[in-house]
């Protein structure tokens, strides 16, 4: 192999670590919690199946991309709950630090393409970047109203902090809203925002 594709191939070897990085959401079975791969691969393909919602123009390829890099940090910076202040605090910095030292495996030109991909996600001002981290909250929504709401009631998280957190679907995804609105609503009727679960019938 020349330099280039040994390097290519050492990037795939250790982003595989990505299948142990588990996250809060359960899969909609519920028998177990989901991993990184599985919430990269589910997003890049909402943002595929979705694109036609959009409610501007928008390079479904590239949110694609983005969908499949942004969380590939969290290999050594870990995952932080999307609720989770105090992870917050140095999140930025410990991802910053991750993509540098994951992105360099690759051939230069290839980890400044990657690195930009990660940091246009990041800062969410471009429209596929906000495509992108519509679905990306809309992933983890739509799993936690079919797992009774697991992690919401794990956490005791608030319908407030849920509407915070679901404000990129609003603007790129006005179609898909009135769903949000509407699951909302069934949770809040079924008690899980003040964490006493009535009945979990449908």
């Amino acid at each position: 192999m020349n330099e280039e594709l040994s390097a290519q191939i050492k990037f795939l070897i250790e982003v595989d670590k990505m299948k142990g990085i588990l996250r809060q959401t359960l899969v909609i079975d519920g028998t177990r919690r989901e991993n990184d791969a599985e919430h990269s691969w589910h997003i890049a393909l909402m943002a595929l199946t979705l694109k036609g919602c959009v409610a501007f123009e928008v390079n479904a390829n590239r949110a694609i991309e983005m969908a499949l890099i942004h969380d590939l940090v969290e290999i050594y910076a870990g995952d932080t709950f999307a609720y989770d202040k105090d992870g917050y605090a140095d999140k930025e910095i410990r991802e910053r630090e991750a993509a540098q030292k994951l992105f360099s495996i690759l051939p230069s030109s290839q980890a400044e393409e990657f690195k930009s991909l990660w940091e246009e996600f990041e800062q969410m001002l471009t429209p596929e970047a906000l495509y992108a981290a519509a679905v990306d909250r809309l992933q983890p929504f739509i799993n936690n109203c079919n797992t009774n709401w697991h992690t919401w009631m794990h956490h005791e998280v608030s319908k407030e902090q849920v509407l915070e957190r679901m404000a990129p679907v609003a603007k790129a995804l006005p179609q898909v809203w009135g769903y949000v609105e509407a699951e909302l609503k069934r949770a809040e009727n079924m008690g899980v925002f003040s964490h006493r679960i009535k009945d979990f019938a449908r």
